[in-house]
């Protein structure tokens, strides 16, 4: 038998891993490679970044609130327009506008119409804030995770990549929402665990126990779904998806189903590395246990773990539907009213289908890493 050394092992490692990082990209590139319908006209509207320098009107009133519009003088510091000062309206509103002082930078709308440009202030530039929030986190992940700190945040650039340049596209062209989902969430699962934990038995226990709990999640929610009469079209901006679905070929239905999908993988796993890791540090320091007792032993740490993920899954959910609930609180809506409105029936759909997704995966883990570490012949 020929022995592979280590440098070249390694070599062979990066080739092959390069291999696959082109092959992802060039799928990536091919799925994009069409041509989407334009759905809002943009022609002579621009949205360009600019900085003020001047407040000819203020909308500040004496008690302290503001009513109106500012009339502001901007210059426009990208574009083809970089330089120009003009004139510009602030509306006040919740949604768009700003509050705007002297070397405020924002982000103005330009509607031109023959010679004629008008500025509007479509909100603060927060472009260089958000960018510096992320910066900062991945800083603290690296600083305080070390080296798997770099490796679960190149994870989370590839989530990011997966999402944004495979499933919506996919999406977008017909393929099912599910079946696009389960996709995604199975390749980043894959990526995802297998560069954190590398190639093992730890991470393909991990791997399995997550798929199945996810696949778990997804058909508990399509099975609520038909029985409670909810679906995609049941949704507050279905208005807007309806729309979207005459010049594209999303399947709105599914669109619903596909997000409990992706926001029910991360809680499941989570779960499943935290289970097949403490069953391979049980293995490790007592080699010589069955397979029921570490079947067992994986089970009572999922048990713990699977309270309080469920917990954090169904409270992640209720803090995003807080305005909901507030707005039924404060005018006191009937019970029936309230537990049978599709808001509510939705929101229960997530939380719980990710908690059963949680749930399944325990007893998968637990059961295929017993299986995969029972078969490691216990070192002399």
């Amino acid at each position: 038998m020929k022995i592979v050394k280590p440098g070249k092992k390694r070599i062979l490692t990066l080739t092959f891993a390069g291999m696959l990082l082109l092959l992802f990209l060039t799928g990536v590139l091919v799925i994009n490679n069409f041509d989407k319908a334009e759905l809002v006209g943009t022609y002579g509207r621009d949205f360009e970044n600019a900085v003020v320098t001047q407040i000819v009107k203020d909308n500040l009133a004496e008690d302290g609130n503001r009513y109106g519009s500012q009339e502001l003088m901007v210059e426009i510091t990208k574009g083809e327009h970089k330089g120009e000062i003009m004139e510009a309206n602030n509306p006040n509103g919740t949604l768009f506008g700003a509050e705007c002082r002297e070397g405020t930078k924002v982000i103005v709308i330009l509607s031109e119409s023959s010679d004629t440009s008008v500025a509007t202030v479509y909100s603060q530039d927060r472009a260089i804030i958000i960018y510096g929030y992320a910066l900062l986190f991945f800083l603290m992940l690296g600083l305080i995770g070390g080296i798997k700190g770099v490796k679960a945040a190149i994870s989370l650039i590839f989530d990011f990549v997966c999402i944004f340049g495979i499933m919506l596209p996919l999406m977008y062209r017909g393929v099912s929402p599910i079946l696009s989902a389960i996709s995604v969430a199975l390749v980043t699962t894959v990526f995802t665990i297998l560069i954190v934990s590398g190639v093992s038995k730890k991470s393909a226990a991990a791997i399995l126990g997550t798929f199945f709990g996810v696949v778990v999640a997804a058909v508990s929610a399509v099975v609520f779904g038909n029985i409670a009469g909810i679906d995609g079209y049941n949704v507050s901006d279905i208005e807007s998806l309806l729309f979207v679905e005459q010049y594209s070929e999303v399947k709105v239905g599914q669109l619903l189903f596909a997000g409990i999908i992706i926001s029910a993988l991360g809680a499941v796993m989570d779960v499943g590395v935290d289970i097949a890791s403490a069953m391979n540090e049980v293995k490790r320091h007592s080699p010589g246990i069955s397979r029921m007792q570490l079947f067992r032993a994986g089970m009572n740490v999922g048990q713990d773990t699977m309270g309080t993920m469920s917990n954090t899954l169904i409270l992640a959910f209720v803090g995003g539907s807080l305005s909901t609930l507030v707005l039924n609180y404060a005018y006191d809506l009937p019970y029936a009213q309230v537990i049978n409105s599709y808001n509510i029936g939705i929101e229960i759909m997530q939380g719980i289908a990710g908690s059963m997704g949680i749930i399944t995966a325990v007893p998968f883990v637990a059961a295929f890493a017993s299986f995969l570490y029972s078969r490691e012949k216990p070192a002399a």
